[in-house]
């Protein structure tokens, strides 16, 4: 009955996070200046063709009038139909989801593998010269914004030293195995960028959390029965210290998701961070709005089972 209660919990907490993000999301994105039917019609329309238009797009009912017949359709799996494409928005950003959900997750995958030896190595070496080189590294990586990252990456990798692809997720014109690793190719400095933003407060969290780890009394023991200090950093040590990371890969992966948004902009790779972009600038609505309750999904469900996650390891935090 108890993990009843916590799931439900966090279920109506998830339900009630994604409500307010796409109700923000909705106003927000009629607050952009200009006129969606004018970028669609261009300037020579005509008065009667823009009032027709404005019926069709529902844009002449009142905004709560709109947010209402949005909600219902939403809640239906309705996101709308391309002001530009004329295609539904589902159809439009299904085409995009697995270029974002491929570098995201594999962002963070390198992020856990790198950050956790850099961790431990912080945490057993704490107050030494690599403890210190692990802070600095990560208190600097913690304050450079996303595309800074990326356009040094883009210019020192990419330009200068023509490294990877400067643009784009795959040559067209590779077939076969060469297609996988012409994805591979083109996806580095995307992935190296989201890993160097997202890799510091992973590490510096996971090295806090070991230190305090290593100095409890189940590691005294085991150090007192002739374990040997790798064996308790690793085998004893690391299994409770990963806990409390355990709910920051879940707010990792939110990170990773708003940073891809900067950096498939910067690197034109097109996911579903280069689909709000393009619908921003060419004031298409539903496009614009499908993203960000896409993102905010999954930024949701993340986290949710997260929680849960967390909840089953720990039951400390069920009570």
């Amino acid at each position: 009955m108890q993990i009843l209660g916590y799931i439900g919990w966090r279920v109506g907490r998830g339900l009630l996070t994604f409500w307010f993000a796409v109700t923000v999301t909705f106003f927000l994105v009629r607050l952009l200046p200009g006129d969606p039917v004018l970028v669609v019609s261009g300037p020579e329309m005509t008065e009667e063709i823009r009032a027709k238009m404005l019926a069709d797009f529902g844009l002449d009912q009142p905004l709560t009038t709109q947010y209402v017949a949005y909600m219902r359709e939403l809640a239906q799996g309705n996101l709308g139909v391309s002001f530009l494409r004329s295609q539904p928005v589902t159809t439009v950003l299904f085409e995009r989801l697995p270029w974002t959900l491929l570098l995201t997750s594999s962002a963070l995958i390198f992020t856990i593998l790198l950050g956790i030896p850099l961790g431990v190595l912080a945490a057993t070496r704490a107050r030494g010269w690599a403890d210190r080189a692990v802070q600095v590294v990560g208190i600097v990586g913690q304050s450079i914004f996303v595309p800074s990252i990326g356009i040094l990456l883009l210019y020192t990798l990419g330009l200068m030293a023509g490294l990877f692809p400067i643009g784009g997720a795959v040559n067209p014109r590779a077939v076969g195995f060469d297609r996988y690793l012409s994805i591979a190719h083109h996806m580095v400095l995307p992935c190296m960028t989201l890993v160097l933003s997202s890799l510091a407060g992973y590490v510096l969290t996971l090295r806090s959390t070991l230190i305090e780890t290593l100095g409890e009394e189940y590691c005294d023991l085991a150090r007192a029965k002739g374990a040997s200090e790798r064996r308790v950093v690793w085998k004893h040590a690391l299994r409770n210290a990963l806990l409390p990371t355990t709910t920051l890969i879940g707010l990792q992966l939110g990170f990773l998701v708003g940073g891809a948004v900067l950096t498939e902009t910067i690197y034109a790779y097109p996911g579903i961070g280069r689909a709000i972009y393009e619908a921003v600038g060419q004031m298409d609505f539903p496009v614009l709005q499908g993203a960000f309750v896409l993102l905010a999904a999954t930024v949701v469900v993340a986290n949710l089972l997260t929680d849960l996650l967390y909840g089953i390891l720990d039951p400390r935090v069920r009570s």
